[in-house]
């Protein structure tokens, strides 16, 4: 089975071919934000991840300081589901889930996505690990990983893809998480990150496992 990496930069040369305007504009945008791109204002390794509380997809509520009580945990930022590179990402981390949990830790899934949007329910049932919303990308902010997204994108996400942020994301129109991962000792440290503000690329499965097998 390929990559995430491979899969992710299929559907980017796909783009590039189908829609090269769009695509070229893409890449400006990600050039002016370069700086925030190599995550200079994202939780670094070695930090103490700030708690929080926010509703799950099933109606309850998570709280990562109760789940370390338990052990590891391992936080992905995603955009939403209507995202396509995001349900790349989402689907190869529910293949590696049950080795998340082998070694101890959870997997949680955070989008700006309101808890009735984010999910059906025949999806609810089907998931291995918990998906929660932050609306208005609170708890992304205080991660470092939210970002307003360029005028030229949202027009994208308007007029070509159809999509209404404001009524997705419950009042919230402009400010997405960007895709970022990190990996949390029992004690709440950072151990590893992944941090790119170019929502066409994620981080690779393996490399979550390998840091937490490092972290343990």
């Amino acid at each position: 089975m390929s990559s995430l990496k491979a899969q992710t930069q299929e559907k980017v040369d796909a783009g590039r071919k189908n829609n090269p305007a769009f695509m070229e504009g893409v890449d400006r945008e990600i050039e002016k934000a370069r700086t925030f791109q190599k995550g200079e204002k994202a939780l670094d390794v070695d930090s103490t991840a700030p708690d929080f509380k926010l509703p799950s997809a099933t109606g309850t509520s998570f709280q990562l300081s109760e789940a370390l009580h338990k052990g590891a945990v391992v936080l992905t930022f995603y955009r939403g589901s209507w995202c396509p590179y995001c349900n790349l990402q989402l689907n190869a981390l529910q293949k590696i889930n049950d080795e998340i949990k082998a070694l101890g830790a959870q997997l949680v899934a955070i989008s700006p996505e309101s808890p009735d949007s984010s999910l059906s329910a025949e999806q609810i049932k089907q998931l291995p690990f918990t998906v929660v919303s932050d609306q208005g990308a609170k708890v992304a902010a205080t991660y470092g990983v939210a970002w307003e997204v360029p005028e030229f994108l949202l027009e994208h996400m308007r007029n070509d893809r159809q999509l209404d942020l404001e009524a997705i994301n419950d009042g919230n129109s402009n400010i997405l998480p960007i895709p970022a991962t990190f990996v949390l000792n029992k004690s709440g440290t950072v151990v590893w990150r992944y941090v790119d503000v170019d929502y066409r690329t994620r981080a690779e499965p393996q490399e979550i496992i390998s840091a937490l097998q490092k972290a343990n």
